[in-house]
């Protein structure tokens, strides 16, 4: 192994260089590029690089299927082969040797592969894709793409001449440029072979049949500029056209070509030019009586696309038409529409219209004449009352008949049942025709009678309007006729009712009062002057309240609005019934008078009745407080126990009847809590309920009141029948105490109840500076008070601690006693004989009860001066006086007061005032100056010293009012604190 190293040392030992480095190669898409190198002494790796990427050593170059690298490699020759070259092979290349053990790394010079391929088929990019329109510019583009070098391109135009078909046979010995792209599997399994076989692939891919070869005549060549896009390698030409109707059908021709074309490529675009006819004619005649048939004929000259030709006459179109299209100029088409008209008297006087349009070049032309038709009379109307409106006998009526068209203009005349009118006024022309009046006083005649006028010209045709009369008249008589003698409640009554001659027929209705009643009509019969007379029939199921009411037979006529009418007068016996103002209940005040009425009606009227109360017949013997005023029943001081339900019953001849009514006796509420007192724990929910017993129960009955004190919502009022609910959601500590429920239901007086809430919280400690210290002198003298102070509910214990370890009050050091006022609990822990060496401590006070725990610590320390107050604020000020208030700190021990310090400008010192009394934390400082500003302090004094100024010795700088201001509370943003 060592022994061939060292052989092959010695064959390659010495500096590796190139014998032969890559020139730059120029080559036709689809051919074979050879880039030669050669390597002396090579002992490194030989590789190719493209684009700055490595190819790789081995020499078939695996991945790359049209590279390999080619030569001796005894000699040192490494040439780069690549078959079938493509674009993507345009670029540059290097040869590159590895470094070894004997030699470092050389590189060759850069050598670029320059690939030319010839121009792709050309097109052409018109402005628009729509037809083009005569008179309009318009730009045409040629490209030419993918050329290498760019493409030059001629534009021609020409009109086609002959047309064949023929076979474009292509045979290519090389892979086309576009081919790896569009087929990247033939590349790949076509180069690696000979030559040969690329040509027969590509032979078989190529061979095609053109559908037509064009030649052209009178061809011209438009363009022999262009431009170039050297990135995009590709040659645009672009031409300006005004278009003219000899363009339509021309060929427009792009013509590309480079130095490695075989031969030039072209391509062809025909254009389509929209172009308008210059002439539009219309012939035929233009007079007709009306019904006859017109021929007229209309056509235009040489148009692309051919113009459509619609007719009108007026507004209106014509469709009965035959079009012809034929050949004309520049492949335009000519348009002739004959038209069939059958005329009418509207015709006349309108114009009859031939207009050709064309789409494309949006062109309109038209050629018009007016149509003259000669006819009759062409309308006869009358002014008549319609046919539906009804004329009362002797009323003056005026008839006039009009006429209008005809040409010439109508003759008219006035007929009654065909017979012609001699009384008739002289006829009347005017713009709108002529007119002729006829005046009438009706009669009995007229009715149904048919009033005609006729119009008539020289054409001979007779128009006529005719209108005929109704003259109306109500019925002649009414009448009614019953077929019982003697009426009872429940029978039925039948009656007729017989209305006379009307025209029209009139309409019977029956009414019971105000009430409308269902009769059954009989058909009309023929009566005199044409009238109709109806008869109609009643059936009646008689009621107690029909009783001296009258049924009214009326025979109404809707169109005069009038009627005839007759009545029935109704006797009708009935037992006692009572009426429907009889009161099924009566409402009264306790110990006040009730008055039960009775009303009732009967036929025949001489009535009886009777009480009865639960049972019994009640009379005045039975109860003095009964009194009987024609049957209406009176109560006197009536109670609750009179209260309940009362029947009377009467009678006369035809039987006897009864009705119940309730007394109801009304009363002040009486009321109670439903339970008291009610507990509730902090933050749920309470609910006091209160029951009252009261007639009646009213809406809104109950009301409640806190006790305490008035707020704005007491919280959620509601009710049920006679319970009212105080509902509190969420209850805090300061909504505990009595609340008041009131009731009325607005009998006097009302009720009302008081209830306790209790409200249910864990103990809370008293916690301020003052309760966390308590002083002795601890000279075994005196005695200590330690107090802890908690609210709570329910009642709360306390414990104690010293130090953290539980404190035993069976010592006589010791005592503890407990004070209890409302919800606050007080544990006061008395330290006999304070002795500083045992007792100055930490005691620990806790708090329990049901609902939780709470604890403090206060020391046990030597006699000291007192703490600061804090919290210092400004309550009021007015002109010569401010008002302050703190909060007291840690007395020391001892008995302390309070000392108010205050300066204004000017001033050469502070001014000092002793708080009276001394303990007190609200005082007013007087004698200032009004609208002056003040730095006001206050600090605490005990016999043992003083503390210093209130929180943290800030100054409250406060400006007293002018001394016309009012008094008024000070806007807490002018307070300036100053340190």
């Amino acid at each position: 192994m060592i022994h061939g190293f060292m052989d092959q040392c010695k064959c390659v030992c010495g500096q590796q260089a190139f014998k032969t480095e890559p020139r730059n190669v120029t080559v036709r898409a689809g051919a074979t590029a050879l880039l030669k190198c050669e390597v002396l002494r090579a002992s490194g790796v030989v590789q190719w690089v493209k684009d700055g990427l490595l190819l790789g050593p081995q020499r078939s170059l695996p991945g790359y299927p049209c590279y390999s690298m080619t030569g001796d490699q005894q000699k040192g020759q490494y040439h780069l082969q690549i078959l079938n070259v493509s674009l993507e092979d345009d670029g540059p290349y290097e040869c590159q040797v590895g470094r070894s053990v004997s030699s470092r790394a050389i590189v060759s010079r850069t050598a670029w592969l320059n690939v030319q391929i010839p121009p792709s088929q050309p097109y052409i990019q018109l402005e628009s894709d729509e037809p083009w329109v005569e008179g309009d510019e318009y730009t045409v583009t040629c490209i030419a793409p993918d050329a290498k070098p760019p493409a030059e391109i001629t534009m021609f135009r020409g009109t086609p001449s002959v047309f064949y078909p023929s076979i474009c046979l292509s045979v290519c010995l090389y892979c086309p440029p576009i081919l790896p792209s569009i087929y990247p599997n033939i590349c790949s399994s076509v180069c690696p072979y000979m030559s040969i076989h690329m040509s027969i692939v590509y032979l078989y891919i190529c061979l095609s049949v053109c559908p037509y070869v064009s030649l052209f005549q009178n061809e011209e060549v438009l363009s022999t500029s262009w431009e170039v896009d050297v990135v995009s390698r590709r040659s645009s030409s672009v031409l300006k056209m005004e278009v003219k109707p000899e363009d339509n059908h021309a060929v427009l021709r792009c013509e590309s070509v480079n130095q490695v074309s075989r031969s030039p490529m072209s391509f062809t675009r025909t254009l389509s030019v929209l172009f308008e006819p210059a002439e539009v004619t219309l012939q035929g005649s233009f007079e007709a009586i009306e019904g006859q048939e017109i021929n007229l004929l209309c056509y235009t000259s040489s148009s692309n696309p051919p113009v459509h030709i619609r007719w009108w006459l007026g507004f209106r179109e014509l469709n009965n038409t035959d079009v012809t299209i034929s050949e004309g100029d520049n492949g335009g088409m000519m348009t002739m529409s004959n038209l069939t008209h059958k005329v009418s008297r509207e015709d006349n006087g309108l114009s009859l219209t031939c207009e050709a349009f064309n789409k494309g070049t949006r062109f309109s032309s038209v050629r018009s004449e007016e149509l003259i038709v000669y006819y009759p009379p062409q309308k006869v109307w009358l002014d008549a009352p319609p046919p539906n409106v009804f004329l009362h006998s002797g009323t003056a009526l005026r008839l006039v008949c009009f006429s209008s068209g005809g040409n010439p203009t109508g003759q008219l005349v006035w007929l009654k049942n065909n017979k012609v009118l001699q009384s008739a006024s002289r006829q009347v022309s005017s713009e709108r025709g002529v007119s002729r009046e006829l005046l009438l006083t009706l009669q009995p005649s007229d009715n149904l009678a048919t009033y005609r006028c006729d119009s008539s010209n020289k054409a001979k045709k007779v128009l006529s309007a005719q209108t005929k009369l109704r003259v109306l008249f109500p019925a002649v008589s009414v009448k009614v006729v019953a077929k019982q003698q003697e009426l009872r409640r429940g029978q039925t009554l039948d009656l007729d009712c017989l209305a006379g001659s009307s025209n029209p027929t009139a309409n019977i209705s029956w009414s019971l009062g105000p009430v409308m009643l269902k009769g059954v009509d009989q058909a009309p019969k023929k009566a005199e002057f044409g009238g109709m007379s109806r008869t109609s029939k009643l059936s009646l199921t008689l009621e107690s309240h029909h009783w001296k009411k009258r049924i009214t037979c009326q025979a109404f006529s809707n169109v005069l609005s009038e009627g005839v009418n007759n009545f029935y007068t109704l006797n009708v016996l009935f037992p006692p019934e009572f009426s429907d103002e009889q009161p099924d209940q009566v409402k009264v005040t306790e110990d006040e008078t009730a008055e039960l009425p009775v009303k009732v009606s009967a036929n025949p009227d001489e009535i009886t009745c009777e009480w009865i109360f639960q049972g019994e017949k009640l009379v005045k013997e039975r109860d003095p407080r009964y009194h009987f005023d024609d049957w209406t029943l009176e109560i006197v001081n009536v109670s609750r126990q009179d209260g309940g339900e009362y029947i009377i019953e009467c009678s006369n001849a035809e039987g006897k009847n009864r009705t119940k009514l309730k007394l109801d006796v009304q009363y002040a509420p009486t009321v109670r809590m439903k339970s008291d007192p009610v507990y509730v724990n902090l933050g749920d929910t309470a609910d006091l309920l209160c029951i009252a017993d009261a007639n009646p129960i009213t809406y809104s009955m109950f009301s409640w009141k806190w006790m305490v004190r008035e707020v704005d919502d007491l919280g959620e009022e509601s009710e049920d029948e006679g319970t009212g609910l105080l509902t509190i959601y969420e209850v805090t500590r300061d909504r505990a105490g009595f609340y008041k429920c009131t009731a009325d239901n607005g009998v006097a007086p009302p009720g009302s109840v008081e209830g306790q809430l209790i409200v249910r919280f864990a103990p809370e400690l008293q916690k301020g500076p003052q309760w966390r210290k308590v002083a002795s002198r601890g000279d075994g003298s005196s005695d200590a008070n330690v107090v802890c102070q908690a609210q709570g509910v329910p009642r709360v214990h306390f414990t104690w601690a010293k130090n953290g370890f539980p404190l035993d009050l069976g010592n006589p050091r010791y005592e503890e006693k407990m004070e209890v006022t409302g919800t606050v609990h007080t544990s006061i822990l008395t330290v006999i004989n304070v002795s500083a060496a045992l007792d100055y401590a930490i005691f620990t006070c806790t708090a329990q009860n049901s609902m939780g725990v709470d604890s403090l610590d206060i020391q046990l320390l030597s006699t000291n001066h007192p703490d600061p107050p804090s919290d210092l604020k400004l309550l009021r000020v007015d002109h010569n006086s401010v008002t302050l208030e703190w909060m007291p700190g840690f007395d020391g021990g001892l008995t302390q007061n309070f000392r108010v310090r205050y300066q204004w400008p000017g001033s050469a010192s502070f001014m000092y005032v002793d708080v009276f009394p001394p303990t007190a934390t609200v005082y007013t400082v007087t004698g200032l100056n009004p609208s002056t500003t003040y730095n006001l302090s206050v600090n605490a004094i005990n016999t043992m010293g003083e503390s210093s100024y209130a929180d943290n010795n800030k100054i409250l700088s406060v400006t007293t009012a002018g001394i016309f201001s009012s008094a008024l509370s000070h806007d807490p943003s002018e307070i300036i604190l100053i340190c």
